[in-house]
């Protein structure tokens, strides 16, 4: 894949991002809180568990695209395992549940509002990010993941993979919306 074509993407997935979130502002605490039981999460929770990799993930992008020494090339292609990380983020059409490390589960956390302005904030930050990475190597530079720092995704993989896990916990979001209306 042409390498603009896909930052062009991400950046118009990244709005979307931003849209529905703005939309999210305008419910209650209560719509933000609801829980279908005591093990779900709600909306807040949803997006706190996104804005944790986001303070995981963005810094790193950030350094990595500032110290970046190699210039981007016209094609991007995914590697087999940023492929496979990517790919297994995206929601099926029953979402898939995913066991969610420790320190990223944010269930049962007293959240505010304030979560969905910070998920707003890293999203601008991300299309930043992803602006500038018009300057660099999709292929060359690489990323640690959050699993381990042993293993590294290309730079492009890691777009792909942290904005398919937006995508899977927004569909979870409209899921909870869903069931809080029948409820």
């Amino acid at each position: 894949m042409q390498s603009e074509i896909l930052i062009e993407k991400l950046l118009e997935q990244t709005r979307l991002f931003i849209n529905q979130a703005e939309r999210l502002k305008t419910n209650d605490l209560h719509s933000l809180t609801w829980k279908e039981n005591e093990m779900s999460w709600n909306i807040l929770e949803c997006l706190e568990h996104l804005n944790l990799y986001g303070n995981y993930y963005l810094p790193l992008i950030d350094t990595k695209i500032k110290n970046a020494k190699c210039k981007s090339e016209f094609d991007f292609k995914s590697g087999l395992l940023g492929n496979y990380f990517a790919k297994s983020m995206l929601p099926k059409e029953k979402l898939n549940r995913i066991k969610t490390f420790k320190d990223k589960n944010p269930l049962n956390k007293h959240l505010d509002s304030t979560v969905v302005d910070q998920f707003i904030a890293q999203q601008i930050n991300l299309m930043d990010l992803l602006n500038r990475s018009k300057n660099v190597s999709l292929n060359k530079v690489k990323i640690e993941t959050s699993i381990s720092n042993l293993i590294k995704l290309k730079l492009g993989d890691t777009f792909q993979f942290f904005i398919n896990h937006i995508i899977r916990h927004l569909k979870q979001i409209d899921c909870i919306q869903e069931k809080m209306k029948k409820s």
